[in-house]
């Protein structure tokens, strides 16, 4: 008859064995980052701060359809909607948003607004520090958000490029000022600009 095998009894582990992981940790590089004195790279997509963009002439591409404030699961956005007149004149389209408001204390970062926004008009930029002291200064406006004016793009309000509409602006083949476009910083100081600033 085979004789059956003995249970063996858990014997005592050498006490150093359950520092195992302490020890190979003690020698490994540091992973401390020196922040904010070295600043982290972040991904291309990373969700940020939002931006309001603007055409290559200077218009703004929000239209104040409201679509972004619809979409936020946290309510942190609110717009209004305002009319375009020829005489003054945001957007290619019909309408413009005339307020834009974000606040920071309530939005999650998700990334749906900029799904919902028809224009492109709405993106995600890498900036993540949006830490403040105060409520009341984690409330963005359209000034705050609204992307600067880089080379070619004449701040608005001015006329759409002549002889387009705003299809063309969608489209994308608008791709500078109109030609004798006043930049509007001139017109409220009262300035006469010269020859070769119009336009630029």
């Amino acid at each position: 008859m085979a004789e059956e095998p003995k249970e063996t009894k858990p014997g005592f582990q050498n006490p150093v064995a359950g520092f195992g992981v302490t020890f190979k940790a003690m020698f490994k590089k540091r992973l401390t980052e020196q922040y904010p004195e070295q600043q982290k790279t972040t991904a291309p997509r990373f969700h940020g701060r939002h931006q309001l963009n603007r055409h290559p002439d200077g218009l703004e591409k929000c239209i104040g359809c409201e679509l972004c404030a619809w979409a936020c699961p946290a309510d942190a956005i609110y717009v209004e909607g305002a009319d375009n007149t020829d005489e003054e004149r945001y957007s290619p389209g019909e309408r413009y948003g005339r307020v834009y408001q974000i606040n920071y204390a309530r939005c999650i970062l998700c990334g749906l607004c900029i799904e919902a926004c028809p224009t492109r008009a709405l993106t995600m930029t890498n900036e993540f520090e949006l830490a403040d002291s105060s409520r009341a200064n984690l409330i963005f406006t359209k000034e705050q958000l609204l992307a600067g004016l880089e080379e070619g793009m004449v701040d608005s309000p001015h006329a759409i490029y002549p002889g387009t509409d705003e299809q063309d602006y969608y489209r994308g083949l608008v791709t500078e000022a109109a030609p004798g476009t006043v930049p509007q910083v001139a017109v409220s100081k009262g300035e006469k600009p010269e020859e070769e600033e119009v336009g630029a």
